[in-house]
């Protein structure tokens, strides 16, 4: 296919802007010609991540300006026996199956990075034939644009280094945001007694809504205690935690080392609340675990996707946005943080009047 395509790209903000926030244009672009072993994805819907918002604040290394940036697609896409067929791109680059970490030095994420410059906020992306997964069928194409990047962290996080099994008591920390909400319905299929903390009532009630035993809310100084009587008032599933899944990082081992079994595991995946977390002898002696995870490998994203598949998961999706144009709308609706799981666009691929909508 020739022609062009209309994409979000990252473009450097003017020197002495502060704070940093570099802008995100809308151009036309030339639909690339296909080289060897690719195929062209037409996008129909696209997720935002927080990623996006931080690279555009510059806290994101290794950006390269002038790429088209996004990490997470739903498509119909053009090429050999895919042809017609609906598929999501893998998100990242150069971690194939490695249980442990990426096999290459040079693992990185679609969107706006100098390895992989590519994003999906287009149209069309050319990408390689073997980095397509195959839609699940009971998903749409919004629900299916919510679903790789958030998934494979959040699969890695609980299955894979939490070991989280039936039977478990797992907390999950910040109760709201996609990677949190996937975790939240990966443990609860899983067949585990789920726990979360929030700092809206409104979304630890949305969490218990999804399958959650309970939540409480962060904001109050004895939320650990509020959290060991949710515990004993469920004592069929035991009174301690068996995990714990964070994005938050900060004094948490200090905070839930009364109610974390001996030997009990706790997940990082972020630390957006302190950039550090506090380990001690306490903890050693306790025989505690403290585990980091970022992302995934293309092979837990497969994985994820048979388990979404065979329990008919469907991803928290808060907001569709109607066209590309609407980023911006986008972007300021991470910012407040006040949403509910994904905030999508509906790619359109006419002049159609903007419009955005609630689901």
């Amino acid at each position: 296919m020739s022609g062009r395509t209309k994409a979000l790209v990252v473009k450097q903000s003017p020197p002495g802007r502060k704070p940093v926030l570099h802008d995100a244009v809308l151009e036309e672009q030339v639909i690339p010609q296909l080289t060897p072993g690719q195929v062209l994805v037409k996008i129909n819907a696209v997720a935002f991540n927080h990623r996006d918002l931080w690279i555009r604040k510059g806290q994101y290394p290794g950006i390269a300006f002038g790429s088209t940036f996004g990490v997470v697609v739903a498509a119909s896409e053009r090429g050999d026996s895919l042809i017609n067929k609906r598929v999501f791109l893998v998100p990242m680059r150069g971690w194939e199956k490695d249980p442990y970490a990426p096999e290459s030095p040079k693992f990185t994420i679609l969107g706006g990075g100098n390895v992989v410059p590519i994003g999906t906020f287009s149209q069309y992306v050319a990408v390689e034939r073997d980095q397509v997964i195959l839609s699940p069928e009971h998903l749409n194409d919004y629900q299916l644009a919510a679903w790789p990047l958030g998934a494979v962290t959040a699969w890695r996080a609980t299955m894979v280094n939490a070991e989280v099994k039936k039977g478990d008591n797992v907390l999950v920390t910040g109760a709201g945001g996609g990677v949190a909400l996937t975790a939240i319905q990966l443990c609860v299929a899983a067949g585990a007694s789920v726990y979360v903390t929030s700092g809206s009532e409104d979304k630890i009630q949305k969490a218990v809504a999804l399958g959650a035993r309970g939540g409480v809310n962060y904001k109050s100084k004895d939320w650990p205690v509020q959290l060991g009587k949710l515990l004993a008032q469920h004592s069929g599933t035991g009174t301690q935690l068996d995990a714990v899944i964070d994005s938050g990082g900060g004094d948490l081992m200090g905070q839930i080392g009364k109610i974390l079994k001996a030997g009990g595991k706790v997940v990082i995946y972020g630390m957006t609340a302190a950039p550090k977390i506090n380990f001690t002898m306490r903890e050693v002696l306790k025989n505690q675990r403290l585990i980091g995870s970022t992302m995934g490998s293309h092979q837990d994203l497969i994985d994820a996707t048979k388990f979404l598949a065979h329990h008919r998961i469907v991803p928290i999706v808060s907001r569709v946005l109607d066209g590309l144009e609407s980023a911006e709308e986008g972007f300021q609706i991470l910012e407040r943080g006040d949403h509910f799981g994904k905030v999508v666009i509906h790619v359109r691929h006419d002049d159609g009047k903007k419009t955005s909508s609630k689901l």
